[in-house]
């Protein structure tokens, strides 16, 4: 990324004189960069790039050559409602990522966070919620209105469903269909029959959670995704257990929110 607090275009680039571009901004060959569009300080644009519509970056952003970024979503439903793509900072897109700007149906808004790694040929659909710290890894593909929360990570051509929701600090293995919600702190895996198969330990481990969060977070699965009985009195037994912990909290909160359904562990599993 280049640190020259001068503004660099190669003279292949078609850059209007409309967009907005902070300092330092490096736009290479053939990109181009339409009138609605605002680049913080320090982005680098390779070489190919495509960043149309009502589309906001942040600074320190890097579009590797074949991104197309903020260009009009794949819903027969969008009839060119001035809708917006919003990217926070220091975030990588590498090549033929994707992403598309929201409609009126989704709140006329694609966001992204801070700090979150796009790698080859991912797609982010119109109206998807991206967090923080986030991985998707090669062509995994969000459909529309998807939230993605903060430390997930997203396995390799891997497929979530419209409206679904992949919890904080979730592992999602590769080649997976995602057609309920990922609770947080957990792992999912299975291809197209997904379920979840534990605790993401290791992930939750490196993210400074304690031993005692992780013993009460296990408690919790297993009565919650392990259990018998109906969901809602599982939930209600956790409660019941006085556990005290935030995490543990946050993840009924989560479970008890959802709208779509959550994914449940794999009853060829025996441990969380």
């Amino acid at each position: 990324m280049s640190q020259s607090l001068e503004t660099n275009i190669h003279p292949s680039a078609v850059v209007s004189p409309k967009a907005k571009l902070g300092k330092g901004v490096c736009i290479g060959a053939f990109c181009t960069v339409d009138e609605f569009v605002s680049l913080g300080d320090g982005c680098e644009l390779m070489s190919h790039v495509s960043i149309t519509g009502r589309t906001t970056i942040g600074k320190n952003n890097r579009f590797f050559p074949f991104s197309s970024i903020g260009a009009e979503p794949q819903d027969l439903k969008f009839h060119d409602e001035p809708s917006e793509v919003i990217i926070g900072d220091n975030n990588t897109f590498r090549e033929y990522v994707t992403v598309h700007r929201g409609t009126e149906g989704g709140g006329m808004l694609t966001k992204i966070g801070d700090n979150n790694l796009f790698q080859t040929y991912t797609h982010v659909a119109h109206d998807c919620q991206i967090g923080n710290n986030i991985v998707l890894a090669c062509s995994a593909i969000l459909a529309g209105h998807v939230e993605v929360h903060d430390g997930a990570i997203v396995g390799a051509m891997s497929a979530v469903h419209q409206f679904c929701r992949i919890g904080k600090n979730v592992m999602l293995g590769a080649t997976c269909t995602v057609l309920k919600d990922m609770p947080p702190f957990t792992i999912g895996g299975g291809g197209y029959h997904m379920s979840l198969s534990g605790l993401n330990t290791v992930g939750l481990k490196r993210k400074g959670l304690s031993n005692d969060d992780i013993r009460a977070l296990k408690t919790a699965y297993k009565t919650i995704f392990m259990g018998s009985g109906l969901l809602k009195d599982r939930l209600s037994e956790v409660e019941g257990l006085s556990l005290g912990n935030v995490y543990v909290d946050e993840l009924i909160a989560f479970v008890r929110s959802s709208e779509r359904g959550v994914m449940m562990h794999s009853k060829k599993e025996k441990d969380a």
